[in-house]
């Protein structure tokens, strides 16, 4: 697996994950329990593991709280387009309990950083109106394609409609004319209840196929992770130690690519994007079946779980 990337001023360029041991087998547990004593700190992904963009996921909120309890730390790493106090006001309209993290860092946030860093500068933002706060208060100011010194993609116009296709001669009138693409969600699609939805990460990956350039600081790149443990180095009064920091995602691109490549340790959720590659049903997780779709990816987790709860009784457990 690989990413096309442009370094910026004041942002890592982005890391190349690398494969994992063939064959690696991964450790299933059945709650954070069983793990959690190993890490001081959590970096935890947001959209599939605490909720599916409908509703929250309780047990999550709840085993994060537990977590914090015995005295870990949560930071909440997400690809989200927007700023992070945005996305803390969503998670309170979704449900999830406030005191199951402790801060978070964004995808957007580190795309104010890289809009900013390029001054006044003329923008082409595509993406749904709702993401245009990502925007508030920097000098640079949207304006149609023609005009544009670069493209901030936030996600598609209409995400329940649109498909990668609707946007081609767009791409092409982009690589035409040489612009640089800020894409601000790095996923290819997420969960929204049980469908999945087409992401920005589609766009830019098409764009990179037709030979484009496009730079993000989110998942899997190092920017968004230096942040999040200099976050993690905050809370704790002292630097991370890698080998006690776990990464929580339900996505190998980004979320098990992205941990491996900062040095973490990674717990894949199962319930996510991934759900029937890895067997899971409503019955249960065939863990057979996760082993060798996991085998076969470019990374491995370290650990795996149904979904993220405290421990296997809790009943808080959905499914």
């Amino acid at each position: 697996m690989s990413h096309q990337t442009v370094e910026e001023p004041g942002h890592t360029a982005a890391i190349l994950s690398r494969p994992g041991p063939e064959g690696r087998a991964v450790t299933f547990v059945d709650g954070l329990e069983e793990v959690a004593a190993r890490y001081d700190l959590l970096l935890c992904d947001v959209w599939g593991v605490l909720h599916d963009g409908v509703s929250a996921f309780r047990a999550a909120g709840d085993a994060l709280a537990r977590y914090r309890q015995g005295g870990g730390r949560v930071v909440l790493v997400s690809n989200a387009p927007r700023p992070g106090a945005d996305v803390v006001a969503q998670l309170a309209a979704l449900g999830v309990r406030r005191d199951a993290f402790d801060d978070i860092r964004t995808s957007g946030d580190l795309t104010r950083d890289l809009v900013a860093g390029r001054g006044a500068e003329r923008f082409h933002h595509i993406g749904p109106e709702r993401d245009l706060g990502l925007f508030d208060g920097l000098p640079a100011r949207a304006c149609p394609l023609d005009e544009a010194d670069y493209v901030v993609c936030t996600g598609l116009f209409d995400d329940e409609t649109e498909t990668v296709a609707d946007y081609a001669d767009a791409l092409r009138a982009m690589r035409a004319r040489g612009l640089l693409m800020v894409c601000a969600n790095p996923d290819i699609v997420v969960e929204r209840g049980d469908r999945l939805i087409i992401c920005a990460g589609a766009l830019a990956a098409a764009y990179e196929e037709m030979g484009g350039q496009s730079v993000t600081a989110g998942k899997p790149h190092r920017p968004i992770y230096q942040a999040a443990l200099e976050l993690g180095a905050t809370l704790l009064g002292r630097p991370a130690d890698l080998a006690r920091v776990l990464g929580v995602g339900d996505a190998i691109r980004t979320d098990v690519a992205g941990g491996h490549g900062a040095g973490i340790d990674t717990l894949l959720v199962a319930r996510g994007i991934h759900a029937a590659d890895l067997g899971l049903t409503e019955t249960g997780l065939d863990r057979d079946v996760a082993q060798a779709w996991m085998a076969r990816q470019d990374v491995v987790p370290t650990f795996a779980t149904r979904e993220l709860v405290w421990a296997a009784a809790d009943p808080s457990r959905t499914g």
